[in-house]
């Protein structure tokens, strides 16, 4: 993917990136935390997940073209290098999520089973709170990429591109 109605792919791509990975990341948190949550969801989280996840290389992919089309910068290096890095959080937040949506399908099942032993119950918990954890370090870390990627992408975007002072003569009160 090059361009989208004569405009570079990747600055309208980037978009969903930043949209989708952020929301991701929420509901990715909100099923891992309230088993209602992740019920109420259900498929759309892994869905949401996998939108979320094919829009990374996509998006990556149109910043490698539009990369080889600007001019050689330090600041798009480090923009490129930083968007690399988030394919592998993506793909953690799309796994977490099928694994949270499998896992509440089949406690769905169970829920209408004979209640389990004491130790089939406690052996759960465990489980669960690892799942919570991971959810919360892999939504975290998915974030924070793509904060540290935008604010590299704008930087890299804008570094010179505007002046301090108003061209139309209008002062910052």
């Amino acid at each position: 993917m090059t361009l989208i109605n004569g405009l570079p792919a990747h600055i309208l791509l980037v978009h969903l990136v930043v949209v989708l990975v952020p929301l991701t990341a929420l509901a990715l948190v909100a099923a891992a935390v309230s088993r209602r949550a992740a019920r109420r969801m259900g498929a759309v989280l892994p869905l949401l997940a996998l939108v979320t996840l094919a829009s990374v290389p996509l998006t990556t992919q149109a910043g490698e073209w539009l990369e080889r089309h600007v001019t050689d910068d330090a600041l798009v290096q480090r923009h490129a290098e930083l968007g690399d890095g988030l394919l592998p959080w993506a793909a953690g937040l799309f796994a977490l999520a099928a694994l949270i949506w499998w896992t509440g399908r089949s406690a769905t099942k169970t829920d209408t089973a004979p209640a389990p032993a004491d130790g089939a119950v406690r052996s759960a918990a465990p489980m669960r709170v690892a799942a919570m954890v991971l959810s919360l370090v892999v939504a975290a870390g998915a974030v924070v990429d793509v904060y540290r990627i935008g604010d590299s992408g704008a930087k890299a975007a804008w570094h010179d591109g505007f002046s301090q002072t108003a061209s139309n003569g209008d002062t910052d009160h």
